[in-house]
């Protein structure tokens, strides 16, 4: 049976939709000493999923660096925590690597963080936006992209709460490694799809104004 996606998810779908769990390690890095380790252990991988947080602002002109950064391989993630560790020699040589593909979505604006930290090179990095177009899906989310592809929901309770917490809680940790061990699913699950064909596009219509109504007679 072919799969069905659609090329916009209907968001009010999602809420019912089984809670997405990463049932990996999740291992937090909080000394410059642990980068070294974790990133060897990060680059033996084929694949890895990325993801940054940063402290949310609440007040006019306050302004965060970015304070997370979590790499995740398929049944392990790394929280990286910037704000205790820097981004260290070890760090720079993950984010400028360019044998290991690296997922991320909407990457291109924690790259603008990172480096706001930090001046590097990035390496090889694969941003989901730039590949879900290509089957006709105009999504653009983490979550709606998640739920279009398998049918599950990605909780972003916690995605205002404080990053820069003197310890995460175990909600904090889970949020941050699905949002990056998410990518490396969905990007398998994009390139499979482009393979194979074995999948059929539901054309969304946008509400039936008159522009809507010109395109579904087109």
């Amino acid at each position: 049976m072919r799969k069905k996606i659609y090329s916009k998810f209907d968001k009010k779908e999602i809420t019912a939709l089984p809670p997405v769990v990463f049932t990996g390690r999740i291992i937090s890095i909080i000394s410059p000493k642990e980068t070294d380790k974790a990133v060897d252990y990060l680059l033996a991988a084929d694949i890895l999923g990325v993801d940054t947080e940063t402290k949310p602002a609440f007040h006019r002109g306050e302004q965060h660096q970015v304070c997370l950064l979590q790499v995740s391989t398929r049944d392990t993630c790394f929280l990286f925590r910037l704000n205790h560790t820097g981004i260290t020699p070890a760090i720079k040589r993950l984010l400028e690597d360019t044998t290991v593909k690296k997922i991320g979505l909407s990457w291109h604006d924690d790259l603008r963080a990172l480096k706001a930290r930090e001046s590097f090179t990035p390496g090889l990095f694969i941003d989901l936006q730039d590949v879900v177009s290509q089957l006709g899906v105009q999504d653009l989310s983490l979550q709606k992209l998640y739920a279009n592809f398998f049918q599950q929901k990605i909780s972003k309770r916690q995605r205002l709460s404080n990053w820069e917490a003197p310890v995460l809680t175990d909600k904090q940790k889970q949020y941050a490694a699905i949002d990056a061990w998410s990518c490396i699913n969905l990007y398998e699950e994009i390139a499979r799809l482009k393979r194979t064909h074995d999948f059929e596009l539901v054309e969304e219509q946008e509400p039936a104004t008159a522009a809507g109504v010109v395109a579904e007679n087109h």
